[in-house]
Parts: structure tokens; sequence; C-alpha cells
């Protein structure tokens, strides 16, 4: 950008008037989380099925802490939560199925983090802008009223120039961000379904008794077994 066009937007961001500043302020927060959730949801990235398919086989030989390190090279919201899963495996089945409730709302709060702050700045930078249409609007009208309607095109130029300029650049931000917006709610959306699907890949081995292992591996797989029924019916009951 040259000299004469960062002068000329400044112009332009001066004319429209002291609401200009709130409106630079709310595209400023939605830029800063934009990069920060971009960021987020590209460390969060993962190919969930190649995933599962390398867990699922360290899980069927039977080695618990090899799956534990395994997750734990992932910073994946799935590989967090079945991680989590994991560390419980000696406590029983409800413990485990427990520990991936509450992991998965932990995660699933990471990824959502200030996506209500982005929504409200789509809908506040427009209503600013139509707030700086009034108030230019209103301008206008007291010049015209101040020189008994004895006015020229130059004498409302002031409040013409605040109210369109900040209509403009309320609803460029607030278009931007609502862009950003929806894109990141689907995103997160994607991250749910796969963490839902691992999850419950998960629990299945555990539920079929094909996690346990040592002396005790048949003991265990019964009473897995015999729980099945029980299980799926409280799943069902959600």
């Amino acid at each position: 950008m040259t000299t004469n066009e960062t002068a000329n937007l400044l112009d332009l961001f001066l004319k429209g008037g002291i609401l200009m500043y709130p409106i630079l302020f709310c595209s400023i927060v939605a830029l800063v989380i934009v990069v920060e959730r971009f960021l987020v949801l590209r460390k969060s990235a993962i190919d969930a099925g190649q995933f599962m398919l390398k867990l699922r086989s360290v899980l069927q030989r039977g080695n618990i802490m090899e799956g534990i390190n395994f997750c734990s090279r992932s910073s994946a919201p799935l590989a967090n939560i079945l991680r989590k899963g994991l560390t419980k495996f000696p406590e029983g089945h409800d413990r485990i199925r427990e520990a991936i409730e509450n992991a998965g709302k932990e995660e699933t709060f990471k990824l959502e983090h200030r996506l209500g702050i982005l929504a409200s700045i789509a809908g506040i930078a427009p209503l600013l802008g139509f707030l700086g249409t009034v108030t230019g609007m209103i301008g206008a009208f007291r010049v015209i009223q101040e020189r008994g309607g004895a006015v020229n095109p130059g004498d409302l130029a002031g409040g013409i120039w605040e109210a369109l300029l900040t209509t403009a650049f309320g609803l460029l931000v607030g278009i931007i961000a609502y862009g950003f917006y929806n894109y990141f709610v689907n995103r997160v959306g994607r991250f749910v379904y796969e963490m839902e699907n691992g999850s419950e890949e998960f629990l299945d081995l555990v539920v079929s008794g094909q996690l346990d292992s040592g002396p005790e591996k048949e003991q265990s797989r019964r009473k897995a077994t015999g729980t099945t029924e029980e299980y799926f019916q409280r799943k069902s009951d959600r």
C-alpha cells in the first residue's frame, strides 16, 4: 500500500466519526480470534480413521501403556479423550466411560472457545455502523436547521460521510466475522463428530473385553460381555 493510499484510508476513517473507533476495535478483536482459532484447529487436525486403526492394533495386543503413549504423542482432541479413558482402565468400564465423557466436554469447550465473541462481533459491528448512520444524519439535519435551510451539498457532506462510512465499515467487519464464525462452527462440528465416533469405537473395544491382558483376560471378557446389554441400554436412554 502506497503512502497516498494509506493517507486516503486514514482520511476516510477520520471522516467516519467517533463510531469508527469501536468498529476498528471489533475488527482487531475479530482478527486476533480468527488467527488464534486457525492455529488451534490446525493443531487439532488428525486423520481419525488412521489414528483409530493404529490405536486398535496397539490395544488388541493388550498393551495399555503403549496405547497411552501412542495417544500422548498427539495433541488432537480425540487422542486426549482416549488417553484419559485408557488411564482409567484399571478402575473398570464405568470409570473409563465417565473419563471419556468428561474429557469430551472439556475438548469441545476448548474447540468452541471464543467463538461466542466472534459471533457477537458479527452482530455488533453492523449495529455500530447503523448507529453511525443515525448520528451522521442527525448531524446533517442539524446543519440544515442551523442555516435555516439555506445549505449546499458541501454543508451536508460531513454528516453524509459519517452515515455512509460507518455503515460500510460496520457491515464489512460484520460480514467477515460472520463468515469465519460459520466456518469455525462447521470445523468444530467435524471434530466433535470424529470424537464421538472414536469414543464409541473405543468403548466397544472395552465392552467386548478385547483390551484386557494377563491371566484375568478371560474373566474380564466374560464380565464385559455380561454388561454389554446394560451398557447399550444406557446409551439408548440418553
